[in-house]
Parts: C-alpha cells; sequence; structure tokens
C-alpha cells in the first residue's frame, strides 16, 4: 500500500468514525434526552473508547453541530472559485447556493439536530458560537477579495448579512415543511436584499 493510499484510508475512517459518534449520538439524544446521555455512552454505543470522543468533537454540543466546519469550507471553496471581477454580493449569492443545495440532500438529518439545538440552550448557544467564528473567517477572506483595509466595514457587514440570509433561509424552510426548494428560499433572500429590505419582493 503507497503513503497516499495508507493516508486515504486514515481519513476515510476517521470521517467514518466520526460519522459513527454523531449517529449514535442523535439516535440517543432523541431516545434519552440530550443531558441525560454522557459521552461514555455515546462513546459505548458506536464502539470506540471515550478518550476516542476528544479526538474528534470537544463537546456533546459539537456532535449536534458536526457539519459546520465542513459547511464553511465548502462556502469557502465556492467563493474562491468566483470571479474575483464579480461583485462581492453576488459571489456570496452563488456561494451560498451550492452549500444550499448540500443541505437539500439531507433533509431528515437537518430536521433532527435543529430540533435538538431548538430545545438544548448550550447547543444553540454553541451554534452561535460556531457562527460568530464563520463570520470572522468569512470576513477576512472578503477582505481579501475586496482588498479592504482594517477600517473598511463592508467585509464585515458582507460577511453577517451573508449569514443571517442562510440561517433565515434554513429556519424558513425546516419549519415550513419545505415547500420550497431551499436553494430558492436562499437564493430570494440574496435578491431581496440586494434590492432592500423595504421593496416588495
Amino acid at each position: 500500500m503507497s503513503v497516499t493510499e495508507s493516508t486515504g484510508l486514515r481519513e476515510r475512517n476517521k470521517r467514518e468514525r466520526r460519522r459513527r459518534l454523531e449517529d449514535v449520538a442523535i439516535d440517543l439524544f432523541e431516545r434519552d434526552g440530550f443531558d441525560k446521555t454522557t459521552i461514555e455512552q455515546i462513546s459505548a454505543a458506536a464502539g470506540l473508547a471515550p478518550r476516542t470522543f476528544f479526538s474528534y468533537f470537544v463537546s456533546k454540543d459539537d456532535l449536534v453541530l458536526g457539519d459546520y466546519a465542513e459547511r464553511l469550507g465548502r462556502i469557502l471553496e465556492a467563493l474562491e472559485r468566483q470571479p474575483i471581477t464579480m461583485p462581492a454580493w453576488d459571489a456570496l449569492r452563488a456561494s451560498f447556493a451550492v452549500v444550499a443545495s448540500d443541505y437539500a440532500t439531507e433533509v431528515d438529518r437537518l430536521i433532527r439536530r435543529f430540533r435538538i439545538m431548538s430545545a438544548t440552550p448550550s447547543v444553540y448557544a454553541r451554534s452561535l458560537q460556531l457562527q460568530a467564528g464563520w463570520e470572522h473567517t468569512l470576513a477576512a477572506h472578503l477582505a481579501a477579495r475586496l482588498d479592504a483595509g482594517p477600517d473598511d466595514p463592508r467585509p464585515r457587514l458582507l460577511a453577517a448579512t451573508a449569514l443571517a440570509v442562510m440561517r433565515a433561509s434554513l429556519q424558513h424552510w425546516l419549519t415550513t415543511g419545505q415547500t420550497q426548494p431551499l436553494p430558492t428560499l436562499v437564493q430570494a433572500a440574496f435578491d431581496q436584499l440586494g434590492r432592500g429590505l423595504d421593496q416588495d419582493p
């Protein structure tokens, strides 16, 4: 086995263990409640040692929010692919459309996570903390894209607004029974903000 193959196998095994921990945890949270479920119980149900848990997650809260880092990576990758001449708002619109399509392929999983997050204050607080980190990272990428100086508020404003669009669209989509495709909702929200909130859709 080559070094590349060995590295690929290790990464695949890590992803599988991480996914197994997430799936087992969601099942236990739904059955027994978030607060009553321990890390030891989650690890045992996943067939892993408790110390292995902390190789993948900082806390129980992060099990519910396990896809956050991956989603941010997808946004940044998509943003890097947009032409540098494209206006920043349009580039964000295109980038978030990619992630919205990803979300749309995992509806059941998202609904289960959303229910646990909504019912658990610590998980909701952790989600806000992670989103603040998203905003900082996204703003840094936008600052480089716009060649903006430290006194320019545009990168932070653009990042915060784009994330608010995604969050509001996702919550609306999940709470209204997915009657409209998520990418459509996200695109419409970007367009609405582009025109101005005081304008009719």
